[in-house]
């Protein structure tokens, strides 16, 4: 039987288990372009780490008073990002020992995050991750994007599990307070080590303050043995 007993472990995918937050900064940074729009900075794509795709362009729109409907700036940004992913996503070398770690003791996993469907199954297939991360859920198929807690709920119920019986590793302070509205539990790994002190990330059981400059797999691991039994 597993250390891990009945725990499952959900991710978020982007700037938690891949570096592809520069991918979707380039791939805003283009499709704004075509719309007029030339002066979209680093700091512009920051206030989006960690919500949607969609509700990124919608506020897009107003921010930049934008004719073009969401669907067209969403296709549009999917179509760049997805080619620019497939070419090269990162993964984080302890997250992916992570994830190894918990493959070899059985332990349930999924992916839940706010890019589209394609965009994940593109980049899981493209680094190889898809062949311990087999159950995907995207925002887009939920009624409401983190910090609502929709997409880790749904990943619980394909995974046939509890929601308290679920660990989040997140990476933004979104992304922890959907998890914790879910009533699960959540390591944080802040993409941006600055923004460590956004209140969102307090909900977190624990943080790693540092980002993935201090995360380690064995660390992360060894404190979830230790939490057996803690959940719920």
């Amino acid at each position: 039987m597993s250390t891990l007993d009945s725990t499952a472990v959900v991710f978020d995918l982007d700037g938690t288990l891949v570096d592809s937050e520069p991918n979707y900064y380039e791939a805003s940074r283009l499709t704004l372009a075509a719309y007029g729009v030339t002066d979209f900075t680093w700091a512009d794509h920051e206030e989006s780490v960690g919500i949607s795709t969609r509700e990124t362009v919608t506020r897009w729109r107003g921010r930049y008073g934008l004719s073009a409907g969401v669907e067209e700036l969403l296709a549009a940004k999917n179509g760049h990002y997805l080619e620019l992913a497939r070419a090269d996503t990162p993964v984080y070398p302890e997250m992916r020992k992570f994830v190894e770690l918990l493959a070899g003791e059985g332990v349930p996993m999924a992916v839940a995050s706010g890019s589209s469907l394609r965009a994940i199954e593109a980049i899981l297939a493209g680094t190889g991750l898809d062949a311990h991360l087999r159950t995907v859920v995207s925002s887009d198929e939920v009624a409401r994007g983190k910090p609502a807690p929709d997409v880790f709920l749904e990943a619980a119920r394909r995974l046939g599990v509890a929601p308290a019986d679920c660990v989040v590793m997140e990476d933004a302070a979104p992304g922890t307070v959907a998890a914790h509205a879910a009533g699960m539990r959540c390591v944080a790994i802040p993409y941006l080590a600055a923004q460590a002190d956004d209140p969102g990330f307090a909900t977190a059981e624990l943080l790693v303050r540092g980002g993935q400059g201090e995360f380690t797999a064995r660390v992360a691991f060894e404190w979830l043995v230790g939490t057996v039994g803690q959940n719920g």
